[in-house]
């Protein structure tokens, strides 16, 4: 067994062993760093004994043959890729300042670009079961302000910040306010820009029914829309603490938080329209091309409609 464990983790050659040495001791990175870098430098020696080359003399178009290799046989992450190269660029790099190579082959080389992941949404029927959702032994007051709050997220697809922001109040410092006879909210987002957002019947519902019970909560002269119990303005993380409890309590099948509202809030109106410039308003992205991802989601719920419902799209269960 011994004999079998030695082979399958061969030691580091004597000039990989001497940069461990060196990371472990000079640099004092943490044990799990250690592991990292004596992982690292073993799949390099393992390149090195297949391509019959002296790590030393390794040269750029081998260097570049490796990351291919790496990301297409054996299928690495482009971050788990990224974590080797910057190992071996600082290999090569110690070995440069002993003047042990004449060239670093890692310099210049980057790792695939890692594709950014989707935003996740809720699905229609899910989002619709937590706007609906009321807790029957809350608070009245409390339970008004999250059932407006989720409106708000869901209905409106504010971020996070530009919910707390708003007032009920309004004067010369506030940074979002109610105009409820226009049926909008004016919101101060990302880059100060000012936009106004249309309020649905239902959103402006919860905020006539929280506003309505909100001076019982309210300290003196606060001038936030959503307070908590102390009377002061809500903050972004108990809003996101009610959020997910909120969520649970309705039987929501993955951890909710704000920015996924907003999310639904976007999947769900381009759905519906189609309009990818009107979305792109409604979000306040400064350019179309963030607000073309949820093209991306939109294409996975239609492919899943058709999967489901188009007869050609359906396997045959046996020989005709």
């Amino acid at each position: 067994m011994e004999a079998a464990a030695a082979k399958e983790t061969p030691p580091l050659a004597p000039p990989l062993a001497a940069y461990l040495d060196f990371i472990r001791v000079e640099r004092k990175l943490a044990p799990r760093t250690q592991a990292l870098y004596e992982d690292g430098l073993r799949r390099l020696q393992d390149f090195a004994e297949r391509d019959g080359i002296e790590p030393k003399r390794l040269q750029i178009n081998q260097a570049r043959r490796w990351i291919a290799r790496l990301h297409g046989q054996q299928q690495l992450a482009p971050r788990s890729i990224s974590l080797l190269l910057s190992i071996w660029r600082g290999l090569y790099r110690w070995w440069g300042r002993q003047q042990l190579v004449a060239l670093n082959p890692f310099d210049g080389l980057r790792a695939p670009k890692a594709g950014k992941p989707l935003p996740k949404a809720l699905g229609v029927d899910d989002a619709v079961q937590l706007a609906e959702h009321h807790a029957p032994d809350a608070d009245p007051a409390s339970e008004a302000r999250d059932a407006c709050i989720v409106e708000l997220l869901y209905g409106c697809g504010l971020r996070i910040g530009e919910l707390v922001g708003l007032d009920a109040v309004v004067d010369s410092a506030s940074l979002g306010w109610l105009d409820l006879p226009g049926a909008e909210i004016f919101v101060l987002g990302k880059g100060s820009k000012r936009r106004s957002v249309p309020l649905g019947k239902a959103a402006l519902a919860a905020l006539e029914a929280w506003l309505a019970r909100r001076a019982s909560l309210a300290a003196a002269g606060e001038a936030a829309l959503f307070v908590g119990r102390r009377g002061a303005r809500l903050q972004a993380p108990q809003i996101r603490q009610m959020l997910k409890q909120r969520a649970l309590a309705a039987g929501m099948p993955a951890h909710v938080h704000p920015h996924m509202l907003r999310h639904s809030f976007a999947t769900h109106l381009l759905q519906s329209s189609g309009d990818l410039r009107a979305v792109q308003e409604l979000l306040g992205h400064a350019h179309i091309t963030t607000t073309q991802v949820y093209t991306q989601l939109d294409f996975q719920h239609l492919a899943k409609v058709y999967d489901a419902a188009h007869p050609r799209a359906k396997k045959k269960s046996g020989p005709a």
